[in-house]
């Protein structure tokens, strides 16, 4: 399947789902997200065996927008969008291997600010397109089948495309993670979960309201979510317990690379990190710091 929205460890655990515990503490693959957009996927259709370019809408399972030729994008696509297909259809390299990636801007500049986070290179750069890959597929007839899997190498920067993947470490031995984990364990058990899916995102859009509205998610907080959506508190400490858990990862976290990131005026850390193990895929990302900013950065724009 396509490279999904990928979930907050903490919400995950909304749904009883305690394999995020596991998570915390396996061994994997980790790699910075970049906040760049649109996302764009290439590489060459199973089906035709000819190159394309296109939006994560070459998934679709119905209104499918697969690009082979300019002519593919014009009609698939209008504005801004079809203009970066455009650029990518010339300037990325013909593969057999399908990649998504996310755009950063045109060369010409040392700084770019594609979405919520302005990044800042050494020099300026001289390619024509700025791409930050992630993911690669596998499909064997039709693109709709397409597996995906978590980019474990860099690509190979060319005088027409720059690729843009950090160096990402994470340490070993994380006794203080494998501790808490134990303990929200312990906590789990006493905690009664949502009965349907319906209850659960109307949990998750509540939560989310008080973290982009600055509202602090203490105690009295939890109580009052709880009240109002009808659900255990125990759980909604479970969930802010796994929060916790996750933001304690990032003291294991470092990026070795030239980016500088800014929100505003502001140096920042990468919008976040996706740790790959046997037990999934999750984002490490500061919620108070950047879903916030990147709400009332939306607001403003607005």
């Amino acid at each position: 399947m396509q490279n999904k929205h990928l979930e907050h460890p903490e919400d995950s655990v909304l749904s009883g789902d305690l394999n995020v515990l596991n998570w915390f503490t396996a061994n994997g693959n980790i790699s910075a997200k970049i906040d760049g957009s649109p996302a764009i996927v290439w590489g060459t259709n199973p089906a035709t065996n000819l190159f394309f370019v296109g939006t994560k809408s070459v998934f679709n399972k119905k209104l499918i927008k697969i690009n082979q030729s300019h002519e593919d994008i014009d009609r698939n696509h209008t504005g801004q969008v079809a203009t970066i297909l455009h650029h990518c259809f010339d300037n990325l390299p013909r593969s057999v291997t399908i990649y998504q990636g996310d755009f950063i801007g045109f060369g010409g500049s040392d700084n770019y600010n594609p979405n919520t986070i302005r990044y800042f290179f050494q020099d300026t750069v001289s390619e024509e397109i700025i791409i930050a890959p992630h993911t690669y597929y596998i499909a064997d007839k039709d693109l709709r089948d397409a597996i995906a899997f978590p980019l474990e190498f860099n690509l190979e920067s060319d005088p027409n495309v720059l690729f843009v993947k950090p160096n990402v470490y994470i340490e070993d031995g994380r006794d203080d993670i494998i501790e808490r984990c134990n303990f929200a364990r312990q906590i789990s058990t006493i905690c009664e979960y949502p009965e349907t899916t319906r209850q659960i995102a109307r949990i998750k859009k509540h939560l989310n309201a008080c973290i982009k509205h600055d509202i602090e998610l203490d105690d009295l907080t939890l109580e009052a979510i709880a009240h109002d959506n009808d659900c255990d508190v125990n759980m909604l400490r479970l969930w802010k317990l796994v929060q916790s858990i996750k933001m304690d990862m990032f003291n294991y976290i470092e990026a070795d690379d030239t980016l500088e990131c800014y929100i505003e005026e502001e140096r920042c850390d990468h919008e976040g990190y996706v740790l790959y193990n046997d037990y999934g895929a999750y984002k490490i990302v500061n919620r108070e710091g950047f879903s916030r900013a990147n709400f009332n950065l939306g607001v403003q724009s607005a």
